[in-house]
């Protein structure tokens, strides 16, 4: 099944400054783990920045890729406005035309991004391994980010109203 890797907004606004992501140098140290899995298997990868008025703004310093992220200028870019990756955006034609029909998805902002494009993923009829560890967010005030990551990797793995199914699966046991 052809597959592509899916990275969500690891960018440079939310692994620094006041309210840095959890996890970050681990979570980014797994998804360069699966990029060059995948470079090597000649998946594609795919980078998805978020942009808004604030410190994601387009081309500023904080929208950038992290800096610890391992990316190519043959990897797939996406700018999106909304947690969905999939709104408003090309990303569906961009994997109709490459013929993908499996995601591996992870990324930054689990509550928002990852878990929108994910349940989007799937509503088009795309099977999605979730990287168990490769996605993290910040405390919510009522949540410590460990939680809220648990509760989603339980929660999405437990859709089945699509017809097809997210699996969760921690990055040493993904293979391309």
């Amino acid at each position: 099944m052809p597959t592509a890797l899916l990275i969500i907004d690891v960018q440079q606004a939310l692994c620094t400054g006041p309210t840095p992501v959890a996890e970050a140098d681990r979570t980014i140290a797994n998804i360069n783990l699966l990029s060059q899995q995948a470079r090597a298997a000649r998946v594609p990868v795919i980078l998805v920045q978020h942009e808004d008025s604030g410190a994601l703004r387009h081309d500023s310093p904080g929208w950038q890729l992290a800096q610890r992220l391992e990316a190519t200028s043959q990897d797939a870019r996406v700018r999106k406005r909304g947690s969905d990756a999939f709104h408003h955006t090309e990303l569906h034609s961009m994997l109709k035309m490459r013929h993908i029909s499996r995601l591996v998805v992870c990324g930054m902002q689990t509550e928002f991004c990852v878990e929108s494009t994910v349940r989007r993923a799937l509503a088009l009829g795309y099977p999605v391994t979730l990287v168990e560890d490769g996605h993290t967010t910040i405390d919510n005030g009522v949540l410590q980010a460990a939680q809220i990551v648990a509760h989603h990797n339980a929660t999405l793995a437990n859709l089945g109203a699509y017809g097809v199914r997210a699996t969760v699966t921690p990055a040493r046991d993904i293979s391309f």
